[in-house]
């Protein structure tokens, strides 16, 4: 009871994550040392799951499925999902600086982590690492769109937001923000809209299915490789959580709200200088060191476990 309790936790950190444009929960899966396990059983559902499950029935069905452990871990994140949706959104609106510096603390002591998962760097490491950099970066600089709220496309947003979702440093939350329906998804989710859950749930079990056949196949076979990859994405992720902004471009959203859609990273004094305002950057430095002590902490009692 105690293992799949610190698998709900961990599921539920995924989930947190997951809510916040630039933050993936497929980093806290990494760190937190479940990372493997959750896409080798997310791989073993197949068309072997479905033949067990006819012939043999649902008890070796769910072991076969590593069921108990997929089932805490996706029951933390829906907890996580549904409880904190608004309050992450909330937090994001009043004290922006504040949440950004925590995940950019939370990031960078993640890449590092992560990076000392590698046996031994070579050329074609680096290589591979600077590849992820640049992919995430681009990423990063892509602007939010808007588009159509038909079924179709909130199936396909589904499915990509959750390829990205279990990649560490690329952010589902940010890919639904650059196809324009991150804020649309957060108010079907708060308003607990039945229809636009199951229409994106759907999307989202089939891209997961999909993907993870290739993630574990890549995991397996170029581990090392895969890690750099991932390890860049994660710092070319940080471009997307620099706290401090200036918006070079805005737009209007359903609500009549007037949200950034293109922005550019600037310096606290900057930010201060432009706002006219605080730039709380001591509070930000305190949030961002919280956030990489906490990551530096779970790792530690992680390797001790």
């Amino acid at each position: 009871m105690k293992h799949y309790l610190l698998l709900i936790l961990r599921g539920m950190a995924m989930g947190a994550a997951d809510v916040v444009p630039g933050v993936s929960g497929g980093t806290i899966a990494f760190i937190t040392g479940i990372y493997q396990e959750l896409i080798d059983s997310i791989k073993s559902i197949n068309s072997k799951a479905v033949q067990i499950l006819a012939k043999e029935g649902f008890g070796p069905f769910w072991k076969h499925v590593n069921g108990n452990f997929l089932a805490s871990v996706f029951g933390g994140i829906a907890i996580s999902v549904l409880s904190l949706a608004k309050l992450i959104s909330h937090l994001l609106e009043v004290y922006p600086i504040m949440v950004w510096a925590f995940f950019f603390g939370l990031i960078v002591a993640s890449a590092w982590v992560v990076a000392h998962r590698i046996s031994r760097w070579n050329a074609g490491k680096v290589i591979a690492l600077i590849a992820g950099i640049l992919i995430a970066f681009f990423i990063t600089r892509l602007s939010p769109a808007e588009t159509t709220e038909a079924w179709w496309f909130l199936f396909l947003a589904g499915a990509l937001a959750i390829c990205a979702m279990i990649l560490p440093g690329i952010s589902g939350a940010f890919i639904l923000l650059l196809l324009g329906k991150y804020q649309f998804i957060i108010d079907a989710v708060s308003s607990f809209n039945v229809s636009v859950i199951a229409i994106v749930g759907v999307g989202a079990i089939m891209g997961l299915l999909l993907f993870s056949n290739l993630l574990s196949f890549l995991l397996h076979k170029f581990h090392d490789y895969t890690v750099a990859v991932l390890v860049g994405f994660m710092i070319g992720a940080l471009n997307k959580v620099w706290p401090w902004k200036k918006s070079l471009e805005t737009f209007i959203d359903r609500h009549g709200e007037i949200k950034p859609l293109l922005e550019t990273n600037i310096w606290p004094s900057t930010y201060a200088e432009h706002f006219q305002a605080n730039s709380y950057w001591m509070g930000a430095l305190v949030t961002a060191l919280i956030g990489f002590a906490i990551i530096i902490v779970v790792d530690r009692i992680t390797k001790e476990k």
